[in-house]
């Protein structure tokens, strides 16, 4: 038999047991770097040759190579799609094309063999159209929140030259952008990379070499779960202003191969005892491992050949046992069976419930973290996941949020420990959740109720009076009534005019003039119609921005005062958040017994005065605005209004005190405070007039005085 032998290249290894072979050969060059390829001539012998070529093959097989692929190389896999066609990146992608996380190197010297660090890495391409443009910003305090830090502080944004980045400019210079890239970057041995910045940096260097432009780029990094990882959004633009198109194979294995050809340089490579500890580790996880994902690649009609044959891939061979382990673990979770001697059949539902469950032990531990301590003394049995929002509105305090999901959609998650002793997990889109929603906040989440109290209300009173409404009638007869909490007639009655404002809008109420509206006799079906085709919106009601045990010696108007002088008193279970509130209540009592502002009766009952809420409301607000005007340098002064009086002047900003939110109003050399609402963040920076009534505002936005409130 004739040889003749050049190179024979495995991409990133060469075969040792082709080495072994062709030294057997008289003439064969001994330096082994140099490269062969075995070519057989025309054998005198037909039976010997076939012979002879199966053992090379068994060889090769026993020493992890597979020299059918070299001899039948796959063709190269065309493009597909826009972004592959068209996108940047595309020759990078092709270049990099196989290289991933199970890929071994060989030191030819002893025959040790090598992979390159693992990385995960998360993409999502985000239009920024209407609602999505507005989610920027929201996203990005998100990926800055609090307790993602090791010591558990805010995280900070950082960029390429810049370490405290400006996430607001950011996002403000991707208003206009078409699309963004958002991607999460997580290394296997993310740990021992300590600092993530300077890995994140080179990545970016790196992505804007194979894309030939600059990126707009800024990232955050989370330290709050078991694997360290990384936040990047890249605004959709190239360096010249275009739209920036990135080709879906870089996208989906590009980036990756970088990432891990990155960890490998700084971390060295991987021997391949340190995958199989690595492996052994995920026998037993209750969720879709890489275990799991060798046994879908090596099943056929489903199922699994797990006998020595030489034709199986080197992975599956050497993780044998591992393999092996793992099919027993899944036959426990009725996820296989064996139907012969190493011979096993999976189920098709594998990959979903194992998914599934993994899903659900990552959002029970959140929880559990997210309570803390207390998590110890509480039964899993308490703990209540809402992938949607909860059917039953559910009222507590906050002891965790973040991004739901893989992080990278529009999705946040609250863990609310409530006043039911229950542990809830609710999901709800990210712009829904105001800026104030902070750890220990008191809040409520909810759906929008499908009849609305005022809507009720509105019907009722439009029953007696012809299908007529009119505010100025309804507030004399609920001063008179004294139903009002706090005495905030005024605010109850903007209330109503605000819903019969939207409800004009869609057609379904008239206006006549500024006391009178005109309500048909079907008022409640068509509003019912009316919110369905709305679609019943997630509702994040924020109750006090203070945690419980500072409201109880507040010399403000907390929660627990609205509780106590309000009518619709929350119930709360004897243990957990419930107990702490009860307790809270009590306390609360005492101090404004203290304080004058309530008494204690000869039967023990407790009477408060009328105006509590407002008067302690006032407290606050005089002693913010003395505090403000001393830290002014232009002799600005505070001045404080009263029940009846016009605010006039410029809205700068809002404050949150534990009242709850104030509009600053400046006018000349003086400054006021008076009670927040949304509407005003439309007139930031602009003159705006409103009459104080109670403990609210009546603002008039945009309308004549006598027209009532903003459209």
């Amino acid at each position: 038999m004739e040889w003749q032998l050049k190179v024979l290249s495995f991409g990133h290894y060469v075969c040792p047991c082709i080495s072994a072979l062709a030294r057997q050969f008289d003439g064969m060059p001994k330096d082994e770097s140099s490269d062969f390829t075995p070519r057989l001539g025309k054998p005198r012998d037909q039976a010997r040759a076939r012979t002879t070529t199966a053992l090379i093959l068994r060889s090769a097989a026993e020493q992890g190579g597979d020299l059918r692929r070299l001899l039948h190389p796959r063709r190269e896999r065309k493009p597909s799609g826009r972004f592959n066609a068209r996108g940047r990146g595309r020759e990078a992608a092709a270049a990099l094309e196989g290289h991933g996380g199970w890929e071994f190197y060989a030191d030819t010297s002893d025959g040790m063999r090598f992979r390159a660090r693992r990385v995960v890495v998360k993409a999502r391409v985000v239009k920024l159209k209407g609602v999505e443009s507005q989610a920027i910003a929201a996203h990005l305090r998100y990926l800055q929140r609090e307790g993602v830090t090791l010591d558990g502080r805010r995280g900070r944004a950082y960029a390429a030259a810049e370490d405290d980045a400006d996430a607001k400019a950011f996002a403000e210079r991707g208003r206009e952008d078409r699309h963004q890239f958002r991607f999460i970057v997580a290394a296997e041995d993310g740990v021992a990379l300590g600092d993530l910045r300077p890995f994140t940096r080179r990545l970016m260097t790196q992505m804007e070499q194979d894309l030939d432009t600059t990126l707009d780029w800024v990232a955050v990094d989370h330290y709050n779960t078991g694997h360290p990882h990384t936040h990047v959004v890249v605004r959709g633009v190239t360096d010249d202003g275009k739209i920036l198109y990135i080709a879906g194979n870089y996208i989906s294995h590009g980036i990756r191969a970088r990432a891990s050809d990155l960890v490998t340089r700084e971390l060295g490579r991987q021997s391949e005892l340190e995958v199989q500890q690595k492996l052994s580790l995920e026998v037993d996880h209750d969720r879709f491992t890489r275990l799991d994902r060798a046994l879908l690649d090596a099943t056929e009609d489903g199922r699994v050949d797990l006998r020595i044959s030489p034709h199986q891939s080197y992975l599956v061979r050497v993780n044998r046992h591992l393999l092996v382990s793992r099919l027993e673990k899944l036959e426990g979770m009725e996820l296989a069976k064996p139907v012969e001697p190493g011979v096993w059949e999976l189920s098709p539902k594998l990959k979903p419930m194992l998914t599934q469950i993994g899903e659900r032990i990552d959002t029970l531990t959140l929880m559990r973290d997210a309570l803390g301590e207390e998590a110890a003394h509480r039964s899993v049995a308490s703990y209540r996941i809402h992938r949607d929002v909860p059917r039953s509105a559910v009222t507590g305090h906050l002891v965790g949020k973040g991004l739901a999901g893989d992080g990278l959609g529009d999705k946040a998650y609250l863990v609310i420990d409530g006043i039911d002793a229950q542990l809830h997990y609710v999901e709800v889109r990210d712009t829904r959740v105001p800026d104030e929603v902070r750890i220990g906040t008191i809040l409520t989440v909810g759906r929008e109720a499908s009849t609305r109290s005022v809507d009720k209300t509105i019907a009722g009173f439009a029953a007696h009076n012809d299908g007529f409404y009119e505010p100025r009638e309804h507030a004399a007869i609920a001063g008179m009534a004294g139903r009002i909490p706090g005495g905030d007639v005024e605010g109850h009655i903007e209330a109503h005019v605000r819903r019969l404002e939207a409800l004009r809008r869609a057609g379904i109420v008239v206006r006549l003039d500024a006391d009178h509206w005109r309500i048909p006799s079907d008022f409640l079906e068509k509003v019912a119609a009316y919110d369905e085709r709305e679609g019943r919106q997630v509702v994040v009601e924020v109750h006090s921005a203070v945690p419980l045990d500072h409201q109880i010696n507040a010399e403000a108007a907390t929660w627990l005062d609205r509780q106590l002088v309000g009518r619709h008193r929350v119930e709360t279970a004897p243990m957990g958040f419930g107990h702490k509130v009860e307790t809270a209540l009590l306390r609360r009592n005492e101090q404004l017994i203290a304080q004058g502002l309530a008494q204690r009766t000869e039967d023990g009952a407790i009477h408060y005065r009328p105006d509590l809420l407002a008067a302690l409301q006032r407290r606050e607000l005089d002693r913010t605005g003395e505090r403000l005007a001393a830290k002014q340098t232009d002799g600005t002064i505070y001045v404080p209004v009263r029940d009846g009086s016009t605010v006039t002047g410029i809205y700068r900003r809002s404050i949150m005190l534990v009242s709850g939110k104030v509009a600053v109003i400046q006018r000349d050399d003086h400054f006021t405070l008076v009670s927040w609402r949304p509407i005003l963040e439309r007139h930031r920076g602009r003159e705006v007039v409103g009459i104080v009534r109670g403990m609210g505002v009546s603002w008039q936005l945009g309308l004549q005085r006598n027209r009532g409130l903003s459209r």
